[in-house]
């Protein structure tokens, strides 16, 4: 008895990798390109954050200068 089998459409498998030093990420995204099977290597964007996110994050990872003054504010800004 001849048994035929169907093939099966298979969906590409996806691998989700995270990496720490962004300068790595151009090497690391041409090494994965060059193995065998892989069809296509992407990076999602990444959301761009509004002014105010950027002040919170700033806030919350310590990014902020005080001033005794607004006069103490300009001598740091004219000398650099």
């Amino acid at each position: 008895m001849n048994t035929m089998t169907m093939p099966t459409t298979m969906r590409p498998s996806t691998l989700s990798v995270e990496i720490e030093d962004e300068s790595m990420i151009r090497d690391i995204k041409k090494a994965i390109s060059m193995v065998r099977g892989v069809t296509k290597v992407r990076m999602p964007r990444r959301k761009r954050l509004t002014g105010y996110e950027q002040a919170r994050l700033d806030v919350e990872e310590g990014r902020i200068c005080s001033y005794d003054s607004l006069d103490d504010f300009i001598k740091e800004i004219e000398n650099g």
